[in-house]
């Protein structure tokens, strides 16, 4: 009876991770719609994601979830430390420079969580999981083919330090499974709004409308999202969690493109159907490998 419940795990696992994509993916639309410097948004957003995870665990967990957010372990200040840092590049990154670019960076993401759990947990990628992840690479390198302006550069820095700190992130919750790292999430997005507030020009200029966006921001995008994927990464290898999370790819300019009437170009187009072709068939394939499972 054991297999049966490990095939639920992954399976449960594999709809998290990709609802969490999902979920990511509607960062360049929410900060398409507002006119505020990265801080402010930070700010409002860290705010309203890290309440609404907060009532998730409370919804979930009662008084044993609230505890865990104010007695946190050493193992999850330490994921909610990362994944601050990845927020608070990220927004950043996507105002200096292009979508598609920001893409490509998170895109390197399967690359550096196998390599990163390779080296901390000795966790071996299948290498089923490492071609798509070539795959779901070249994919992305399609879809931003062409020459980087300098003011880009920036942008591709923070995406950087973003994507490295989420790998990190990746490997550490698969390390520590026992731990809340849903509790760790919502710290996060609070540890994102102190950060941000000494730097935050416009936090009183918000108006109502602005407010209504800004909570949909952080209950959506970050708060489901990260508590998605929080849960989803605990029950998948370091690697595949990270594949399966490009989805996040192909549809940010999809959202765009819905929402504000832009196009996505050829290139586009076809590297977004080359990673959710590498998504896909690495999915079929873990299912052909255990039949029993299905």
């Amino acid at each position: 009876m054991q297999v049966p419940d490990i095939a639920a795990q992954r399976r449960t696992g594999i709809a998290l991770i990709v609802a969490a994509a999902v979920a990511w993916s509607t960062a360049p639309f929410f900060t398409r719609l507002l006119h505020f410097d990265s801080w402010t948004i930070l700010f409002w957003r860290g705010l309203f994601g890290g309440g609404a995870i907060a009532l998730f665990l409370t919804a979930t967990q009662g008084g044993r979830g609230l505890r865990d957010l104010i007695a946190m372990r050493p193992s999850g200040w330490l994921v909610a430390v990362l994944s601050t840092i990845g927020m608070v590049t990220f927004i950043p990154a996507l105002q200096l420079t292009s979508v598609a670019n920001v893409a490509i960076i998170v895109a390197v993401q399967p690359f550096a969580a196998a390599a990163i759990a390779w080296i901390w947990l000795r966790e071996k990628a299948l290498p089923r999981t490492l071609a798509a992840s070539v795959v779901a690479f070249a994919g992305v390198v399609v879809t931003v083919s062409g020459a980087v302006a300098d003011t880009d550069y920036r942008g591709i820095g923070l995406a950087c330090v973003m994507m490295l700190a989420l790998s990190v992130m990746t490997v550490a919750i698969r390390r520590h499974r026992a731990s809340s790292m849903v509790a760790a999430a919502s710290l996060s997005n609070f540890l994102g709004s102190l950060v941000s507030l000494p730097f935050a020009d416009g936090i009183g200029s918000v108006t109502t409308a602005d407010i209504g966006v800004l909570a949909m921001f952080g209950f959506c995008q970050v708060g489901l999202g990260l508590t998605l994927f929080t849960l989803g990464s605990r029950l998948l290898p370091s690697g595949q969690a990270s594949l399966i999370a490009t989805l996040e790819t192909p549809l940010m300019p999809f959202w765009v493109w819905l929402a504000f009437a832009e196009v996505p170009s050829l290139r586009a187009l076809i590297g977004g159907a080359l990673v959710m072709g590498a998504v896909v068939a690495d999915i079929a394939a873990e299912r052909r490998a255990h039949p029993a499972e299905r």
